[in-house]
């Protein structure tokens, strides 16, 4: 695993603009920086990121089927009471879903580790299947990269004939996709899986959350008064459960994706669970709840919400000190402690791997780098290759 400083594409801010990639600069600060690329072995990706995230996400699903058979870890994921029943059907049902993304550790050797698994809304997606893809190519084709150069990504193929397989159920159904307004880089990932649902032939349509109403009957509609019966949202199972209406999402007979078992996984309660039910893996740091950690003996570990999205009101403890944090609106319904496993450095940058799955397979990977210990939202997103000299 090597950091490789590079010339970026003379024009790819015309060529971003040409491909809809509306959000590689937000806030005033670079967020896609092709400057820079990241460098893996095959044997690296195989063994070292693809092959422990199969397994994690094994131990994840074993996971959730303990929790739905528990109400005092539903009570521990915070999971409320109206809705666990919710939860727990769409689980039994196996309600099929689409894609997550593992946040690993890892420096290129000895095992990657587990930071947490968004499973419910992952975003980086665009940035991951075709725009770092896109880039590989035109810099094959430009002799700055070896013709033998390759990338861990087949995330969009996936992707697309995954959407083909729920599709089959569903042959005459709209697809309703939706996000909150405001949200850039949520729009822009919600768009590429319609142009993916599109390419796998499904109807699609797009309204934003806040334009979802309550029609007649115990039915949700889109803005043009349509009822929603198939929708995926990139927007959390946790804030759904606590909404206003979130009393008809038992009653509306809407088929979600992704399904509301995923509120589990994508839970970071589930961290101190795997730990307990697969103590001492290689692939998994040492987790607690926080009736846990008198007992844990952990002198150094990170702070982290029950619920949090993008790195938000995370902290880092360092034999009572408190080294860094972030600030954020979660919190209050919990927090889980993880022992501290600092991301390796290179160049002054903190370095994050995100591992995708499509359903359960393993289908790419992201790399992500900042100055801070703790990844956010505009944490810059870089390219990698794949090379065997």
């Amino acid at each position: 695993m090597q950091r490789h400083e590079c010339r970026e594409r003379p024009d790819w801010q015309t060529r971003a603009a040409e491909f809809g990639f509306t959000f590689h600069t937000m806030y005033g600060e670079p967020y896609w920086d092709e400057s820079v690329y990241y460098e893996f072995s095959l044997q690296q990706v195989e063994d070292h990121i693809e092959d422990p995230t199969e397994e994690l996400h094994r131990m994840c699903l074993a996971a959730v089927d303990e929790v739905v058979s528990s109400e005092s870890l539903m009570e521990k994921f915070q999971i409320p009471d109206a809705h666990r029943d919710l939860i727990r059907h769409s689980w039994l049902r196996k309600d099929p879903s689409l894609y997550s993304r593992m946040d690993l550790a890892y420096n290129g050797s000895g095992p990657a580790k587990l930071y947490e698994n968004n499973a419910d809304t992952p975003t980086s997606l665009y940035e991951t299947g075709f725009w770092q893809w896109l880039w590989l190519e035109d810099k094959i084709n430009s002799g700055d990269l070896p013709k033998q150069a390759d990338q861990y990504n087949s995330l969009q193929e996936k992707l697309i004939e995954r959407f083909r397989e729920i599709r089959q159920p569903r042959l005459d159904s709209v697809l309703h996709f939706a996000c909150a307004k405001d949200t850039d880089e949520d729009r822009g990932t919600v768009q590429y899986l319609q142009d993916c649902a599109s390419e796998a032939g499904i109807r699609n349509k797009f309204t934003y959350v806040e334009d979802i109403g309550h029609g007649v009957g115990d039915v949700f509609t889109d803005i043009d008064s349509e009822q929603i019966r198939w929708m995926f949202k990139l927007y959390p199972w946790e804030f759904m459960l606590r909404e206003d209406f979130g009393d008809l999402l038992q009653k509306s007979a809407v088929s979600w994706l992704e399904p509301p078992w995923k509120a589990l996984v994508s839970n970071k309660a589930i961290l101190p669970l795997l730990w307990k039910m697969f103590p001492g893996h290689p692939n998994l740091l040492p987790s607690y709840f926080e009736e846990d950690m008198p007992s844990s003996g952990l002198s150094r570990y990170v702070r982290k919400p029950i619920f949090a999205r993008e790195g938000a009101n995370v902290s880092i403890h360092v034999d009572g000190q408190q080294i860094e944090a972030s600030e954020g609106p979660y919190g209050e319904e919990g927090f889980i402690y993880q022992e501290y496993c600092p991301l390796p450095r290179f160049a002054g940058n903190h370095t994050l791997i995100g591992s995708w799955l499509i359903n359960d397979r393993p289908a790419g990977m992201s790399v992500r780098e900042d100055s801070s210990q703790i990844t956010q939202d505009l944490s810059r997103f870089v390219p990698h290759i794949i090379l065997d000299n």
